[in-house]
């Protein structure tokens, strides 16, 4: 993939250096060059390039200088990276520079083989970056928290996305919690803990993502999982038993020469919730997931499922009992609802 990158020098012979010194990246189309003399031409630059991922800037330039674009390159763009170019011992301009977001700094009279390698280790530094922005995009593992600067990126960008829309949407929830691990974890040293957890939580995330799910969120021993599109209601209920199965194979040997069978209790329920962008601006950690009713009560459904099993509500029976086959077990109250809710398991 070639990279863009933006030169500003008011020296004007730099360009015609910067094109002899990476001839052999330009001519394989490795590096493209912009050039731009001041700060002022820059923002034009970069208005006519909005691809460009990399800025190496000169401090001391006519018009705009180095340290006024990179305070205004961080207002436009959280993910373009900056790299300041100064005299050697500056400091204080250094400093200051690194304190409004500069990503590296190369000294004057400038080394071309640290140019080359401060250039390589930024571009891979913002490649590192849009591969992150676009695994939440594309919500292949788990949802992560962002900053709300790179949120505000991403909708006036080529990462537009649903990251900062809130609506309301139909799908399936689905809780998933591991039996018994409470009382491991109390009992077995960390290490042991976490790599088991860990283990189980990889089997049950490849069984969501087969069939079109996404993680929302880990909470203790549990898994919550989202499905939306189409047949969101069967794939979900499909993930769930493959889960079972799953889980269901593995036999941990634990202390006292015990043997531990896990297991997954597992409540689904379907139908609109809210999905939008939730937590706190100001800590600057934001949760995309989804809240409601029927997310309440999914959890509900969880707590009532015995180990192994699929609990489901009446009305999501009615809707799959055609493709799935299920037995009753009764009705159970649940916290904020006034009447019970009869409550089925999913056998396969």
């Amino acid at each position: 993939m070639k990279s863009k990158i933006l030169i500003v020098d008011d020296e004007t012979d730099f360009e015609q250096l910067i094109r002899q010194k990476f001839r052999r990246q330009i001519r394989e189309q490795e590096y493209e060059f912009i050039f731009a003399t001041n700060g002022k031409e820059a923002l034009d630059k970069l208005e006519e390039h909005p691809d460009i991922s990399i800025v190496f800037s000169d401090i001391n330039m006519p018009i705009m200088d180095g340290l006024t674009l990179l305070v205004k390159l961080n207002e436009r763009n959280p993910l373009l990276k900056s790299v300041i170019v100064s005299a050697y011992g500056d400091m204080d301009n250094i400093r200051s520079a690194m304190n409004n977001g500069a990503f590296d700094f190369i000294c004057k009279p400038i080394q071309f083989e640290d140019l080359e390698l401060t250039l390589t280790k930024t571009i891979k530094h913002v490649y590192q970056l849009r591969e992150t922005i676009q695994a939440i995009k594309e919500n292949n593992i788990l949802k992560m928290y962002v900053d709300e600067s790179v949120l505000q990126f991403m909708t006036n960008s080529e990462y537009e996305s649903s990251l900062t829309t809130n609506e309301t949407i139909d799908a399936t929830v689905v809780f998933m919690d591991i039996c018994g691990f409470t009382a491991i974890s109390e009992n077995e040293t960390p290490d042991f803990v976490v790599v088991l957890i860990n283990k189980y939580f990889d089997l049950m995330v490849k069984e969501i993502i087969a069939q079109g799910g996404y993680i929302d969120k880990f909470l203790g021993d549990a898994v919550m999982a989202v499905f939306r599109g189409d047949y969101h209601l069967d794939r979900a209920i499909e993930a769930s038993i493959a889960v079972n199965k799953a889980i269901e194979n593995q036999k941990e040997e634990i202390s006292n020469k015990a043997t531990y069978f896990p297991k997954v209790s597992i409540g689904i329920n379907s139908g609109e919730m809210i999905s939008g962008n939730i937590g706190s601006v100001a800590l600057k950690r934001l949760d995309f997931t989804v809240i409601g009713d029927i997310v309440n009560t999914t959890q509900r459904l969880q707590s009532a499922a015995k180990p192994g099993q699929i609990v489901i509500s009446k009305n999501i029976y009615e809707k799959i009992k055609d493709s799935f086959n299920c037995n009753l077990i009764g009705e159970i109250e649940v916290k904020n609802k006034a009447n019970s809710i009869t409550i089925y398991e999913v056998i396969d």
